[in-house]
């Protein structure tokens, strides 16, 4: 029996685990920075504005310095509170990286299989794959309690997966706000990874604008979020430098952002502007398509997959990555054979884990291991195989006992045959 432990094979899946609360202590940071850099900017200008009038007309607003100062004394109060949150926050994302990391340093002090350590440290680890499974498919509230039960809240993401939580309610009631607020949050990330989620959003409200039969409004949207497809439309080839309103270019080129009319985006674009002239229970397949009340589902999972990858999170649950490594080191070619199956193998079961273990590779296995279909028992020197005259083959031990209960008959589970004990002979693996 194998009862080695290998602690680096049992991490190998946790990076993610360990990844999460920096990415989570990076974002709380850069946000209060990013509002300290915008007023920062904002007051520059305008004490430069302040300049440029004293030079010109040689003379001192006084309202206007004094309206400066107290705008300065504003900024750098709610500064320093927004600094302090995120403090606070980036405080607890530490502890909850130093508690992770304590977390599989246990791993490096259990010696073997049969140390109650590993049964403990396994148990957890097997309570927070299955609050992952829980939050991603939407069951909170049973992964909070099962969270607590286990004493590892610190080592799942409930609130991460609760923000997740609260846009996909939004989405599934049809409603782009809590996204579109979001993508702005999350902006400069976003178009890193060339997402086209905004994208997607602008597009779908304003089929929903067009499905309310409001097309001024429509009209007046598209305008406002997709100039730079406008200027595209009307001049062939543009290139614009990057808005708010739009995430990630197709292609880039320092800070400007190509668009041509062959752009998978601009077809989109189009297509979306084509809709202001159809009504929704058109049966024109492009534009039928465009209200058809799947997208809605295509835009959660178009989040998700963004959401996922921004935080570090792998975009299969842990369950499942846990449960194919484990159903592909037990897939062998007689899993598929009927006459072969074993009952007591997950492979071999065609309803539950055997449909999850299809498409997975095997495993190689540079030692065959023998395991007898009567007792289950694994075959060796002191439990060798033996070979019935039909060609089947089983654990010495096991036809013994039945030997011994049946006047030294022994019954083929397989065919049925019954034959002399003392017909059976020890078989050899070369």
């Amino acid at each position: 029996m194998a009862d080695r432990f290998d602690s680096d094979s049992l991490l190998a899946l946790e990076k993610a685990f360990l990844k999460v609360p920096l990415v989570q202590l990076r974002g709380s940071t850069s946000k209060a920075y990013k509002n300290f850099e915008k007023e920062s900017k904002h007051l520059q200008t305008q004490i430069k504005q302040l300049q440029n009038e004293i030079a010109l007309n040689n003379k001192v607003d006084a309202d206007k310095i004094r309206e400066i100062h107290e705008n300065i004394e504003k900024w750098l109060g709610s500064s320093k509170l927004e600094f302090l949150e995120a403090h606070r926050e980036g405080q607890k994302h530490v502890a909850r990286g130093r508690q992770r990391v304590d977390h599989l340093s246990e791993v490096s002090l259990i010696t073997n299989i049969y140390d109650p350590k590993y049964k403990e440290w396994t148990g957890k680890r097997a309570d927070r794959v299955i609050v992952d499974y829980l939050l991603r498919e939407g069951f909170r509230d049973t992964a909070i309690q099962l969270a607590r039960e286990s004493d590892i809240e610190s080592l799942v993401d409930i609130d991460l997966f609760t923000e997740a939580h609260v846009i996909e309610q939004a989405l599934r009631k049809n409603r782009c706000t809590e996204a579109l607020r979001w993508c702005n949050e999350n902006k400069s990330s976003l178009r890193k990874i060339n997402s086209t989620l905004e994208f997607i959003l602008r597009v779908q409200e304003v089929i929903e604008l067009c499905r309310e039969n409001k097309r001024e409004e429509a009209l007046k949207y598209s305008k406002e979020h997709f100039k730079a497809y406008i200027d595209v439309n009307k001049k062939g080839v543009q290139d614009v430098k990057k808005t708010d309103s739009q995430s990630g270019p197709i292609r880039r080129r320092d800070n400007v952002k190509t668009i041509s009319s062959d752009d998978p985006l601009y077809k989109q674009y189009l297509q979306m502007m084509g809709a202001l002239a159809f009504p929704p229970n058109t049966t024109c397949k492009p534009y039928k398509a465009l209200y058809d009340p799947i997208r809605w589902e295509r835009l959660i999972a178009r989040f998700r997959i963004d959401f996922y990858e921004l935080n570090a999170l792998p975009s299969q649950p842990l369950l499942n990555v846990t449960l194919q490594a484990g159903l592909s080191a037990l897939k062998t070619p007689m899993c598929y054979q009927h006459e072969n199956k074993n009952i007591d193998c997950p492979v071999c079961s065609p309803d539950t884990l055997g449909t999850l273990a299809k498409d997975l590779p095997m495993n190689h296995h540079v030692n065959s291991t023998l395991v007898c279909r009567i007792s289950k028992k694994i075959m060796n020197e002191d439990n060798y195989p033996m070979i019935l005259p039909n060609g089947c083959a089983y654990s010495r031990d096991a036809l013994a006992e039945m030997a011994s209960k049946n006047d030294d008959k022994v019954t083929c589970p397989r065919t049925g045959e019954v034959y002399e004990f003392s017909k059976c002979k020890k078989l050899y693996i070369l």
